[in-house]
């Protein structure tokens, strides 16, 4: 007999007259020393207000996942997630027996790995986080959720219980960062212990209920091999970018939503030396260096009496402080490119960063409004020779229609001719067709060298001329 027919028929203990639920937020505490007490009660389910026959499976458990709660040990070192996982699965299999609760296995099992994400997780995206094909969760409201596969979105068939179900997992995502989300601020910038990226914004600003979007973080982050192999980028073109970096030029990677610029970031800075002193600068912290002297900064918003920001602006001055040979800012997007530009104009060489754009060309024209926006007043053809004297080299990502990420522009900053900054493009992604849902096409050179090559063969690195394109040209 199936669960819900045991159930509707009284088999299994009914819930007792009087009974509530108490339910404490995990947000309610922002105090990193609360007890884990008070944290593994944070966890219970409200049960929801609708008609039992149209949600006993939720019910049931409801009730198991209380009980199993009340009896957990508030001692228990959660992070320890083998052990905890073997203690609730022992009271699991106890509270079935002693409340008549018969289940198929396909029923037992999957009732047990819901009740374990809610208690070590974050409930219905718990699954969702441990598919390593799944690069985005998309969360809108407590009944529809996508993901991204492959560059593709397709809706999942899960659900969260209602829409405080969805926010009692965003509260437990930003408070042990010390950040809040509420009607006062209704959208807030996080990450997961993992590094993955998150953002949410709840009503009155959403009219959808609470989004959630997940950028997850890579545990096996992508190596060259495998850009290569994907035909993100070709050997020739990475080799020259290899040098770029060596020799200490000034790198903007820029590129739509989604676009893999932030991966491309952490690429290109496997090619730092590994004794130098690199500073990082995020919203929220996800690059992932390898080398073994990098500072990690990360700002911070106001608390709710609108004090204590630290802002991206901030960090990039004080960084200056701190003696860093690279700095490397995850995202520019506001005023704080002005002190970008500072800082690679006095003596930061081979300092990176990403920006929004649709083209190497509107990278600058970004460039020059968010310098506008630090209020300095100063002359247009000033802030483009500040453009054109800091950035190098423009490396622009584009997400193809079929989902693929590829480098499609590699492009010098090759100077000023009036008050135009020039720009020549090194490398231009060619397509020659679509087949069978596949865009077909290869980054090929232009046959130019860049003006900076001088840079690179004063730091003992030689590019042969075919990574130009040079002596392809002169075979036809």
């Amino acid at each position: 007999m199936s669960l819900l027919k045991r159930i509707e028929q009284g088999q299994g203990k009914p819930p007792q007259p009087g009974e509530t639920n108490q339910s404490t937020p995990a947000a309610s505490s922002t105090n990193p020393s609360a007890s884990r007490l008070v944290n593994l009660q944070a966890r219970r389910v409200a049960a929801p207000g609708v008609a039992p026959q149209k949600d006993t499976y939720l019910d049931l458990k409801t009730r198991v996942q209380n009980r199993l709660l009340a009896e957990l040990d508030p001692s228990i070192d959660i992070s320890r997630v083998n052990d905890v996982r073997a203690t609730i699965q022992d009271l699991f299999e106890q509270i079935l027996t002693e409340e008549n609760i018969v289940l198929t296995r396909p029923e037992r099992h999957r009732l047990y790995e819901q009740i374990a994400a809610e208690i070590l997780g974050l409930g219905p995206l718990q699954p969702l986080l441990e598919d390593e094909t799944i690069t985005e969760i998309m969360v809108n409201g407590s009944k529809n959720i996508y993901v991204e596969r492959g560059g593709k979105i397709t809706r999942v068939p899960l659900t969260f219980e209602s829409d405080e179900h969805v926010m009692r997992i965003i509260d437990r995502i930003v408070s042990p960062m010390g950040r809040r989300i509420d009607e006062s601020s209704p959208y807030v910038d996080a990450r997961l212990p993992d590094g993955s990226r998150v953002n949410a914004v709840i009503p009155p600003i959403s009219l959808v209920g609470p989004v959630l979007t997940v950028r997850k973080f890579f545990k096996n982050p992508i190596t060259v091999e495998q850009l290569i192999q994907f035909g993100s980028i070709t050997q020739e073109a990475l080799q020259f970018l290899k040098a770029c970096v060596e020799s200490r030029l000034n790198i903007v990677i820029s590129g739509g939503t989604g676009s893999g610029k932030t991966t491309f970031l952490n690429i290109l800075s496997q090619f730092i030396p590994s004794d130098e002193r690199i500073v990082t600068i995020e919203n929220a912290a996800e690059l992932q260096l390898r080398q073994e002297h990098v500072v990690t900064l990360e700002s911070r918003p106001p608390n709710i009496e609108g004090k204590g920001e630290v802002t991206i602006r901030q960090l990039v001055i004080n960084a200056l402080r701190m003696r860093p040979d690279r700095i490397i800012v995850g995202e520019i997007r506001d005023e704080a490119a002005l002190d970008m530009l500072q800082a690679m104009n006095t003596g930061h060489d081979g300092s990176m960063t990403t920006a929004h754009s649709n083209s190497p060309r509107d990278t600058l024209a970004r460039l020059e409004t968010m310098t506008m926006m630090a209020g300095m007043e100063l002359p247009v053809r000033a802030i483009r020779e500040q453009i054109a004297s800091a950035i190098d080299l423009v490396v622009h990502e584009e997400r193809m229609r079929d989902g693929s990420r590829k480098v499609v522009h590699i492009t010098e900053v090759s100077g000023m001719e009036g008050d135009v900054i020039t720009m020549t493009d090194i490398f231009v992604f060619e397509q020659t067709g679509y087949e069978n849902g596949k865009v077909v096409g290869r980054l090929r050179p232009t046959g130019l060298r860049p003006k900076f090559i001088d840079k690179i063969e004063a730091s003992g690195i030689h590019l042969p001329a075919s990574i130009f394109g040079i002596g392809e040209r002169r075979r036809y």
